[in-house]
């Protein structure tokens, strides 16, 4: 912990980059698991069978996409944000602040939100203790090792998490297949799980679905059909695993490429776990409480869950209450916290780097690098406190549709950002003006239909939406590819109208020009340098009190100055922070082991398709 020296902008937010390759890989898988994977997986496979795992694997092949391609191409522009990437590859603030913005309101809409209300929905199983209260007391916690440790810390505590987790959640699923009888019993008994109170309602709202036990269904009638599951979710996919800080920042991180490489490879082989220890419990925890988590009559549901929509988001934390000894209890209750809090940690650092590094030094742009680790360490308690006010509107939600919900939000509002990094990556003629128009008119025609359907509501097989069907009758896969062609159509068709960037502007910024070693002219200059004396003056001489003590101590201000460096040990440090060598034995090593990868994951598709 010491040695990755908190008391630095790089220090803090990249760890000093010198993570090895394990953690790292723990780190990416634990940052995307959270409780609201626990809940929301596990409910709408109790819902609905087997295809929400698709979900999860469809990430195998977007981690290669990313070490292979994204990664270098960020290490080489020397980047520690997102937006700052697309500073550098377009110029102009508008892009960088616009994105910088929608992914804080992302974060709180979409993550914070869905990860408070699962991991609330859990202790208020387990424990019955007030929602409020346990949330609060969550993310104080949470808060506390976040503000006062930086990355190294979060990707420590996510490795130790990550180990906690799995062994927890493989003796639920043991104790969960043992009381239906195997995996044969599994798949008949789940085929009949029915509630006993059904009223008058259609079968077809609480029997399970015929292809429950198939990840591609039906292009048209299907639920998740398999050309949004194939193509839809990937576009998510590449915006979130390959363009999104949470994750970057983690690979940002890494020793050397290859560390990032064989990091993203053992992610890849851990999210083939979340089938198997999220998904099947989840269906079976129908088979064994049919009229609490299938409930389907309203004011049974209500009894049961608060929710009149469904019950289907208790599946995971009834199993855990209902099925395993005190003991063992105690450990899945303290995994549930651990990726509440892992995932909790993982967004609160990335988002106060994105506000620290992206909006702040726009307002100060003179700011030392003390004021700027103090602003990083404030935003998120205003975060905190924006999270906190956020948990009735959550609470109020269709909590019938958690997944769903997170899902949809993601598929109209991310697309635009996906087609951007990878036309700025891929395509070195798109500029800056094409980048923006495509941006907010893809946010537009985005806001359009999740508005909509914010209004008149997503509805329930009992009582269906009365949205017109043009507008959300298109399911929100579907949409998701619409939405992303149209933002690729707009991006090249204005960028090809406009003037292009020279090439003296992008070296080491787009993949044809990876390789160029000529020093690149900036499009913008830094909005921030590193003042290193811009402190002298407010030093006081002597020995600080013991209350400034503690304040420097908690905001990561060491009391020893770091070392004042030459231009030359500066640039060395900059070439080796930028540096994308590999040795060639590890090279093939890696190679090697993501094209097994990639067969693991076509099997796996092939098996259950």
């Amino acid at each position: 912990m010491v040695r990755t020296n908190r008391a630095t902008v790089g220090g803090f937010f990249l760890a000093g980059r010198s993570m090895v390759w394990w953690p790292i890989g723990a780190s990416l898988f634990a940052s995307n698991i959270g409780s609201g994977h626990f809940v929301g997986i596990a409910g709408t496979a109790a819902a609905a069978g087997i295809a929400i795992g698709g979900f999860e694997w469809n990430a195998l092949i977007v981690v290669v996409i990313l070490g292979w391609l994204f990664v270098p191409i960020y290490i080489k522009a020397g980047v520690v944000t997102m937006p700052e990437y697309l500073k550098k590859r377009f110029g102009g603030q508008r892009i960088r602040i616009y994105l910088s913005v929608l992914s804080l309101f992302l974060y709180v809409f979409t993550k914070i939100s869905a990860d408070m209300f699962s991991g609330a929905i859990f202790i208020n199983q387990a424990l019955g203790l007030n929602i409020y209260i346990a949330v609060v007391l969550l993310l104080l916690i949470t808060a506390l090792y976040t503000v006062t440790g930086g990355l190294a810390a979060v990707i420590y505590t996510d490795t130790l998490q990550t180990i906690i987790m799995i062994v927890g959640s493989f003796i639920l699923m043991g104790f969960a297949f043992h009381e239906v009888g195997g995996y044969e019993n599994f798949q008949e008994r789940y085929m009949i799980a029915v509630p006993s109170i059904t009223g008058n309602i259609s079968e077809s709202c609480y029997e399970p679905r015929t292809d429950s036990f198939h990840i591609f269904r039906d292009a048209i009638t299907g639920d998740l059909p398999w050309p949004g599951l194939v193509f839809g979710l990937t576009i998510q996919a590449t915006w979130y695993w390959c363009t999104d800080q949470v994750i970057v920042q983690r690979c940002l991180s890494a020793k050397n490429l290859s560390h990032v490489k064989a990091g993203c490879i053992l992610c890849g082989y851990l999210k083939l776990l979340p089938m198997f220890l999220m998904v099947f419990p989840g269906m079976i925890s129908r088979i064994l409480y049919a009229d609490e988590v299938a409930c389907v009559e309203p004011a049974e549901c209500v009894k049961h869950c608060g929710a009149s929509v469904g019950c289907t988001n208790i599946a995971y934390p009834k199993l855990v209450v209902d099925l395993m000894p005190n003991g063992l209890r105690g450990l899945m209750l303290s995994v549930m916290l651990a990726s509440l809090m892992s995932s909790l940690t993982s967004i609160f650092n990335s988002a106060s780097t994105l506000f620290t590094m992206d909006i702040y030094t726009k307002i100060r742009s003179s700011a030392s690098e003390k004021e700027l680790m103090i602003a990083g360490r404030v935003f998120i308690l205003v975060l905190i406190g924006v999270s906190i006010a956020w948990i009735p509107v959550v609470q109020s939600a269709q909590s019938g549709q958690l997944f769903d919900y997170i899902q949809s939000i993601t598929s109209y509002l991310t697309p635009p950002v996906a087609a951007v990094f990878m036309l700025a990556i891929f395509c070195k003629r798109v500029n800056e003006a094409g980048a923006f128009y495509g941006l907010m008119i893809g946010l537009l025609i985005g806001l359009s239909r999740m508005i909509a359907e914010f209004v008149y509501g997503t509805g329930s097989c009992v009582e269906p939406s009365n949205c017109p069907t043009i507008i959300c009758g298109v399911h929100y896969l579907y949409f998701s590819i619409i939405l992303f062609v149209v933002s690729c159509i707009i991006i090249l068709v204005v960028s090809l109208m406009t003037k292009p960037i020279d090439d003296k502007h992008l070296y080491r910024l787009c993949w044809s020009l990876r390789n160029n070693t000529e020093e690149r002219v900036d499009l913008e200059k830094e909005d921030w340098v590193d003042n290193q004396n811009s402190d002298d003056m407010d030093m006081e001489e002597g020995e600080p009190g013991f209350c400034k003590k503690a304040i420097m101590c908690f905001c990561g201000l060491e009391q020893k100055k770091a070392p004042t460096l030459s231009p030359e040990e500066q640039a060395e440090l900059q070439k080796k922070l930028t540096d994308t060598t590999e040795v060639p034995l590890w090279r093939n090593i890696v190679n090697a082991n993501a094209l097994i990868l990639l067969c693991v994951a076509v099997f796996f598709h092939g098996f259950y398709g």
